[in-house]
């Protein structure tokens, strides 16, 4: 069973051509139906504050969001309008302070969730942290995409982080729906611990799984030497030539993020290819 329906969210007209070079190959490969998601930001009015605010602020309010949701309807008719698939634009109000809840609303209902890195210098207040949110809260896959992204089409050689966690199992499970037939994927566990990867049965029962999906999989451990785990993952995709990592989400409590860091959100900022994070 592939990838059916295709859920992008678009943000910026900056950000949407990225996303769409990255979505429309997929769904012209799987025939999915692909839908673009804007959500239109909500002027809050507080019932507590006493406050006037007059009609021509409403009217300008309401301009500059139509004039931003022009231009990236605008993007994704270019990117689809020559394509077989179908597909459809979709503006929502977002009617709440962050606009990710209506994200996590449409995503629950999709096969895959593609969204743009956070960039604070254009995103609006209400989509920040969206990625956190929908990754956290959709219970679906999720590719997010560097903003200078341009191909090429994801699937044909992989990196899967791997730990013994069941986000990491999942993810292993959902790259399969993104996959090239005969890809390359990379089993990768980081580890200042290293042992016999004869001894690994779990990662060799995960290679022979995967090569059971006609993928080429190797499992190998590296020692960060100094470096984090998502600095690790980075480099070892740019030396693999991986158009794609994949990895477990969020498997630490937000305390432990807070205090320590973790994978998850350096690589939500940092990584350089596209990845696919699952809960």
């Amino acid at each position: 069973m592939g990838l059916k329906t295709l859920l992008v969210c678009l943000t910026t007209p900056e950000n949407s051509d990225a996303l769409l070079k990255l979505a429309v190959p997929l769904a012209r490969k799987h025939n999915a139906h692909l839908i673009g998601l804007h959500t239109v930001e909500a002027l809050l009015v507080y019932p507590g504050i006493a406050i006037h605010i007059p009609e021509p602020a409403f009217a300008s309010f309401h301009e500059s969001q139509k004039k931003a949701s022009d231009a990236i309807e605008k993007v994704f008719r270019k990117h689809t309008a020559l394509e077989d698939f179908p597909s459809e634009f979709r503006l929502v109000r977002a009617e709440a302070v962050y606009a990710s809840e209506r994200m996590v609303e449409s995503a629950r209902v999709a096969d895959l969730v593609i969204m743009a890195q956070e960039d604070r210098t254009a995103d609006r207040y209400d989509q920040r942290n969206a990625q956190q949110h929908v990754i956290r809260e959709s219970g679906r896959p999720v590719i997010v995409v560097p903003p200078d992204y341009d191909g090429p089409e994801i699937g044909a050689n992989i990196l899967l982080g791997w730990n013994d966690t069941k986000e990491a199992a999942r993810a292993s499970h959902d790259m399969l729906t993104v996959a090239q037939p005969g890809a390359t994927v990379t089993v990768l566990r980081v580890s200042k611990s290293q042992q016999d990867m004869l001894k690994d049965s779990v990662g060799v029962d995960l290679t022979e799984m995967l090569a059971r999906h006609d993928l080429r999989a190797e499992l190998e451990q590296r020692n960060p030497m100094g470096d984090s785990i998502a600095d690790a993952l980075n480099k070892a995709a740019f030396e693999k030539g991986a158009d794609l990592i994949v990895t477990g989400a969020f498997s630490h409590s937000k305390a432990y993020e807070f205090v320590l860091g973790a994978t998850s959100p350096a690589l939500l900022h940092d990584a350089k290819l596209p990845v696919l994070f699952s809960q």
